[in-house]
């Protein structure tokens, strides 16, 4: 993407992957403890009447959690309250959540999830945001990827 090209969708889109993507890392495992036993793979009779167990997301490719990383730089910009709002909405909690977590209503969570996503879009085109300007027009010229 060339930089003067971001919109807030743009930049949504890439939030929401870079939660995915975390999600899919596995999970970080304490150093020191291991078995020697070796692995002991079941047969059929072992396996009949056990539920099948869940396959396990495949890991993320080296590209994949590089996006994500850059994508985290992103929040260096943003107030820590919007950080928290914009990354819980990019993980998919339900609005109705989020609202009660930060004791907003929903359309003022909103306007500041849309703002906060307008700034960064704004940074990402280099343009620096006007301060004296109102949010709105922020968010407008954010939308039109101006």
């Amino acid at each position: 993407m060339s930089e003067s090209q971001w919109t807030a969708e743009m930049v949504e889109a890439r939030l929401i992957e870079a939660a995915e993507i975390l999600m899919r890392m596995p999970r970080p495992r304490v150093q020191g403890f291991f078995s020697l036993w070796p692995q002991i793979s079941p047969t059929f009779d072992d396996l009949v009447g056990q539920k099948p167990q869940p396959m396990s997301r495949p890991t993320p490719s080296p590209a994949a959690i590089d996006r994500a990383e850059q994508t985290l730089d992103w929040f260096k910009w943003l107030e820590p309250a919007d950080v928290k709002l914009v990354w819980a909405r990019a993980e998919g909690t339900r609005w109705k959540n989020i609202c009660w977590q930060f004791g907003l209503t929903r359309a003022t969570a909103n306007r500041r999830f849309d703002y906060a996503l307008s700034v960064i879009a704004w940074r990402l085109n280099g343009r620096r945001v006007p301060g004296k300007r109102s949010r709105q027009f922020v968010v407008e010229k954010a939308k039109r990827g101006g």
